[in-house]
């Protein structure tokens, strides 16, 4: 059998500077699982596949093409995928009509929570509908995560979409932690206190993290101070609370959720049982 031939340094450096070895590693990495997994590829011009291209697009075709019989099954899917996104739906539409009355000011932050919950009409069921709700998110969506791997669905050519619901799943935590703050009263401030304690310990992003000292991270500039907007937890830190539940976090998690329904599609549907 023939020894591979090793390429000295004169070749190596001509592939360099001919821009070959760029594109061989290129080529190599486009044909590995990591970028299988992630990116799909397009199909040839022909009539078949335009209608193909229209049906497994989310945006074109939002309705799945063909469903498995597996997946009808309550006890196979538990629901809780749904379940997960219609709780997600009534936080949005509820959490819109909270805003309405309340302000993110910390003179006003309490009263108005009181003012909706005891003096607008319904108030007190909108805002029961967005807290459990919220709740209820987390627990189906853990139990989502659980039924998930449970048969397996974390398995190639699904894995991308796995990473993606472990982020969704941060996401949610995150959403419930920054919305703990907003009603303004002993309870949520001593419980972000404590919770934003803990960012002092981040590793590089903490000022009391592991390699603190190698990034330059202080007290005053760390994940903490980040997310107070100072040292104590003050207005500042409520404000910022608001936008990070109301604007930033919802957008990002919404992102996520059409790219995870997306690669449902096209990764087959819902998996089948093991």
């Amino acid at each position: 059998m023939a020894k591979p031939k090793i390429p000295n340094f004169e070749e190596i450096k001509e592939s360099i500077k001919s821009g070959q070895l760029f594109e061989e590693a290129a080529d190599k990495f486009t044909e590995s699982q990591v970028w299988t997994s992630t990116f799909r590829h397009g199909y040839a011009d022909t009539p078949r596949n335009r209608v193909l291209q229209i049906a497994s697009n989310v945006w074109l075709h939002l309705h799945p093409v063909k469903i498995h019989r597996h997946a009808l099954r309550v006890k196979f899917t538990w629901c809780m995928g749904g379940i997960t996104f219609l709780l997600f739906l009534s936080t949005v539409v509820t959490g819109i009509i909270l805003m309405f009355y309340y302000r993110p000011v910390g003179e006003y932050a309490y009263y108005d929570m009181k003012y909706l919950q005891y003096d607008v009409p319904f108030g007190m069921l909108m805002r029961n509908m967005h807290r459990w709700a919220a709740h209820s998110m987390v627990i189906t969506v853990w139990l989502h995560m659980f039924r998930v791997f449970l048969t397996g669905s974390y398995k190639p050519p699904r894995e991308f979409n796995w990473v993606i619901g472990v982020f969704l799943v941060t996401f949610t935590l995150l959403l419930s932690f920054t919305g703990y703050l907003l009603p303004w009263d002993q309870l949520a401030m001593w419980a972000v206190t404590v919770g934003t304690n803990m960012a002092r310990a981040t590793p590089f992003l903490g000022s009391e993290g592991p390699f603190a000292e190698y990034v330059g991270v202080t007290a005053r500039y760390d994940a903490r101070a980040a997310l107070l907007g100072g040292s104590l937890v003050g207005p500042p830190a409520l404000l910022r609370f608001y936008v990070l539940h109301c604007i930033l976090i919802p957008l990002v998690a919404g992102a996520l959720m059409i790219v995870h329904f997306w690669r449902i599609r096209k990764d087959g549907g819902i998996s089948g049982p093991l």
